[in-house]
């Protein structure tokens, strides 16, 4: 064999192969870690990809989705050129059409939509990706509707909604570098953000304790845990109130702290004598001494950092008051704002928290003066994050009320975000028109009047922000394939069809984050001459010690003063505990099921079970269940099984698991032909947040005889 020929079969870029390495960065986790990837390309195309060994996030590490994006950037079922609906929604019958025709078309429909029933009939949804939100958002305010939305109405902002009530922030993190223990609430790591384990090694290393708390036995709970508690779903505000009743009966509260920084500590502290041990341990199914083991660990291990995550102890009927209960450590602990403690975080841009501020609020403009879709049933959530709750928009769309919504602008929208999907999907079956965004012609695409072919993040350039004041431009690795566009670029291209009055959105993308960061020291040229990200150090946070509440008391509200003004909807200011399960008869539905409680290590969500070397790792969607029950029931590894809930069923195999408590059923909701959402009703919602109930869902399990059809 020549040289030439080994070095070409090795895909060594050089000059004999004419293989070159582009650098650009993974978004399947958007906006996570965002891991900068080398992307060797021979002849327009990639042929390999590898984490970068000096980008200050992964440092040449990729996960298993991160390993598979060749394959899902040249899946087979990549939407090529627009497409115009021939057929009846949902059947997949499409032509092709010009990008110039479906620019015409969206654009002469909705401005007609706009002329007959007011730009509020029109709601614009941004999907997964995060990198286009402040231009969609921009874009849905210049067309004049107030109806601005997003997946996060089902994904973190809940936890902004409860820091923002607590103190008048939208963030804060852990500060592992600092802290003696850490009290892992809902933290599984390995699976649903590879990179932090290794920091919590880290920590522990040096002596730090780690707690964890998940229903599940995960991996981290095996590995990495000093104590593990396993707790019933839902009920993680009871586990922290019960320690927080601890703290304070035994007086391991800093008082001067409470004196100085937190408002309604009395009144909290009176509540939280309701839940003693031993009623914590009746509701949450964790041992006595395991609780007081934990709060004689905090209190032996200061200061305590708290890990909360961002969606799984929020998808409850209760998880915003949840959240609330956990974060009050922080304040009864003094450990907020405090080194080893919750450090306050800002965000940067595009979701990323990254230690500065810049011009995003300020770029997405003044929403239009009109109410927003589930405005009047979620009105804390409108208050603070000033989006409409997706969750409320298939009822709006069906009831009317309090007007019509008869169009629907997405970009990247599945419909099984959202509790009781197959409303949803009913609902975009019957509106006048409907355009969505996506690179795969996905199930929502296929129910759309119009679908528009987007691309890759290794087909565009995007900004990107990082901790410790790394800034990232990327170029495109590949030309877009196909008639693919940019997501930003059809929403500029479309401005320009539209005549939408705003010079800057229709400048382009370019001119746009210019913009946005004219307030920071970032040099954009510099950027984009820099093919790795370039450090800013003068954009970090201030050091602990300097945060100023902004809530209306100057300081970390136990009672919540931004609450008061709901009693009459049933919102209360101190974080209460109420059960979580969707009221469903208890006999007929004896378990609860969790149908987003964690991920899988090779998929996220429904995006890649159709790239090859991913849906290999697990071909058939599976609900754990414990060896238990499992017994009890009949049903052996690999069984087909039905569950079923008061509001639909779904089959799948069964995988009896020592992870799981009796009385569980887990089924990941990665899988489309296993759809959880559609076995939540359309209620099932925290009244606070809108978020969906996916981790308390009464249901049962039996083994699939086979005359039980859907």
């Amino acid at each position: 064999m020549a040289d030439s020929e080994r070095l070409l079969k090795a895909k060594i870029p050089c000059e004999e192969t004419g293989i070159e390495i582009k650098r650009s960065m993974c978004d399947i986790c958007s906006p996570s870690a965002h891991c900068g990837v080398d992307v060797y390309v021979k002849d327009g195309k990639i042929i390999k990809l590898e984490g970068t060994k000096d980008h200050p996030v992964n440092h040449g590490l990729l996960c298993a989705k991160g390993q598979a994006g060749r394959q899902y950037v040249y899946r087979s079922d990549r939407i090529k050129t627009p497409l115009r609906r021939v057929g009846a929604r949902g059947s997949g019958d499409f032509e092709p059409i010009t990008w110039e025709e479906a620019y015409q078309e969206i654009g002469k429909r909705l401005l007609a939509i706009k002329s007959e029933s007011g730009p509020e009939a029109v709601a614009f949804i941004a999907g997964y990706e995060k990198w286009l939100r402040p231009f969609l958002r921009r874009f849905a305010y210049s067309f004049g509707s107030p109806n601005y939305g997003t997946e996060s109405s089902t994904c973190s902002t809940a936890a902004i909604l409860a820091w923002v009530a607590a103190t008048g922030n939208e963030k804060a993190k852990p500060d592992l570098s600092g802290a003696g223990v850490y009290l892992g609430f809902g933290y599984s790591g390995y699976h649903s953000s590879y990179l932090y384990p290794s920091a919590v090694d880290a920590a522990r290393k040096r002596g730090m304790k780690l707690i964890v708390i998940d229903p599940r036995r995960t991996f981290a709970a095996e590995t990495q845990s000093d104590l593990f508690l396993q707790i019933r779903p839902g009920t993680d505000g009871v586990l922290a109130m019960a320690m927080a009743n601890l703290l304070i009966k035994h007086g391991w509260v800093d008082h001067d702290y409470i004196r100085n920084h937190v408002h309604g500590f009395e009144e909290y502290a009176e509540y939280v004598k309701a839940f003693d041990i031993a009623a914590a341990e009746r509701i949450t199914g964790i041992p006595a001494e395991k609780i007081e083991q934990a709060v004689r660990m905090i209190r032996d291990n200061a200061p305590a950092a708290i890990h909360e995550s961002a969606a799984p102890i929020l998808h409850h009927r209760n998880g915003f008051q949840n959240y609330r209960a956990i974060s009050a450590l922080s304040a009864l602990l003094g450990t907020f704002d405090r080194p080893g403690g919750q450090l306050p975080a800002e965000l940067t841009f595009v979701n990323s928290v990254s230690g500065f501020r810049t011009k995003e609020d300020d770029f997405t403009g003044k929403r239009p003066d009109a109410e927003m879709i589930g405005q009047r049933r979620f009105p804390l959530w409108a208050e603070v994050t000033g989006e409409m709750q997706v969750c409320d928009l298939s009822r709006q769309i069906l009831e009317k009320t309090p007007y019509p919504v008869r169009a629907v602008f997405a970009l990247g929208l599945n419909y099984r975000m959202v509790n009781d999907s197959q409303l949803m999907k009913r609902a975009l079956s019957e509106l006048d028109f409907f355009v969505n965004a996506d690179l795969f012609l996905t199930d929502t695409a296929k129910l759309a009047d119009i679908v528009l072919p987007a691309c890759s993040s290794f087909e565009r350039s995007e900004l990107k922000t990082y901790p410790k004041g790394y800034v990232f431009y990327t170029k495109p690795a590949i030309m877009p394939l196909y008639e693919s566009k940019p997501d930003t670029e059809i929403l500029k291209e479309l401005a320009d069809s539209m005549v939408l009055p705003d010079e800057l959105l229709r400048a382009g993308y370019e001119d746009c984050v210019r913009y946005i960061f004219s307030n920071t020291v970032v040099d954009i040229d510099e950027l984009k001459d820099s093919p790795v990200p370039v450090h800013y150090p003068e954009l970090k946070p201030p050091p602990p010690g300097q945060f100023q509440f902004k809530t209306p008391t100057g300081k970390f509200e136990l009672h919540a003063t931004i609450l008061d003004k709901y009693a009459d909807a049933g919102l209360d200011p101190l974080p209460t505990y109420t059960p979580s399960p969707d009221g469903a008869d208890e006999q007929e539905f004896p378990m609860l099921l969790l149908s987003g409680g964690g991920r899988l290590p090779f998929a996220l969500h429904s995006r890649l079970h159709d790239v090859p070397w991913l849906r290999y790792c697990r071909p058939a969607p599976m609900a754990d269940i414990s060896h238990e029950d499992a017994g009890k029931l009949g049903i052996q590894s690999g069984d087909e099984v039905v569950i079923s809930s008061a509001h639909g069923k779904v089959r799948v195999k069964a995988c009896p698991s020592s992870r799981i408590m009796p009385g569980l059923v887990h089924l990941y909701h990665d899988y489309p032909d296993a759809d959880g959402s559609s076995l939540m009703g359309p209620t099932h919602n925290d009244p606070y947040s809108g978020f969906p109930g996916y981790n308390s869902i009464r249901c049962r399990i039996n083994k699939d005889l086979g005359g039980d059809k859907k």
